[in-house]
């Protein structure tokens, strides 16, 4: 074990406020225009398409939706939708029938509530079939700016890394993250935390010699 790495042990919730802050600020230059990678031009589209990102990549995603759009504007759209058409026009992204249904049942209760606009709530989002506080935020911090911490797959995974979070549930990952990240900066950090997953900290093998934060993450291994 490092120098570096014993610094860590037993750290004090101080301690790591200040290590997460020198964090952010590097990101800030590594990351600094870091956004969600689904494409969307409102956000009925971007809640239909984090929906679909569930268990898939936001690249299959896309490759989807850029027909799934073109055809359907509203929600009213899909609240008048046919499961199975449904199911057969996102079945590339996996889990089609859940999703399907998740996304027409969504779009009723979008329809027939709100005329077919996406609340700006959180407690309104989650009400609805297939949202859960992860999709909640994603829409919330990418589209209406309301800052919002998203764990996705690999928030999760760097969370641990880090020795952010001991966690392995997103919801709790979420409220330990709410205690160490500054508001203004949930959007931010979850979306530059998440393109490091991809980029740098990797699943399978991290690239730790050249990542910026390895000085300050417990798990770097630098040998």
């Amino acid at each position: 074990m490092h120098k570096e790495q014993i610094a860590f042990q037993n750290e004090s919730s101080d301690s790591k406020k200040k290590r997460l802050s020198n964090i952010i600020s590097i990101f800030q230059k590594e990351y600094p225009s870091t956004k969600c990678h689904l494409n969307f031009t409102n956000p009925l589209e971007l809640l239909v398409g984090t929906i679909l990102s569930a268990q898939c990549t936001d690249e299959r995603v896309n490759q989807v939706t850029k027909e799934l759009f073109r055809k359907y504007k509203t929600a009213t759209d899909y609240a008048d939708l046919k499961l199975q058409e449904l199911e057969k026009d996102i079945r590339p992204t996996g889990f089609f029938r859940n999703k399907a249904r998740a996304i027409i049942n969504c779009c009723k209760v979008l329809a027939d509530k709100y005329e077919g606009s996406i609340p700006a709530s959180m407690e309104k989002l989650i009400e609805l079939e297939g949202v859960g506080r992860k999709t909640a935020n994603v829409v919330l911090g990418n589209y209406f700016g309301i800052p919002g911490i998203i764990v996705d797959t690999h928030v999760r995974r760097l969370a641990k890394r880090l020795g952010l979070s001991d966690k392995t549930d997103p919801d709790r990952i979420e409220k330990d993250f709410i205690e160490l990240v500054p508001e203004n900066k949930w959007t931010f950090f979850s979306n530059a935390l998440s393109d490091h997953g991809r980029m740098v900290c990797k699943a399978r093998k991290p690239l730790c010699k050249i990542c910026k934060i390895s000085h300050l993450c417990p798990s770097a291994e630098l040998d």
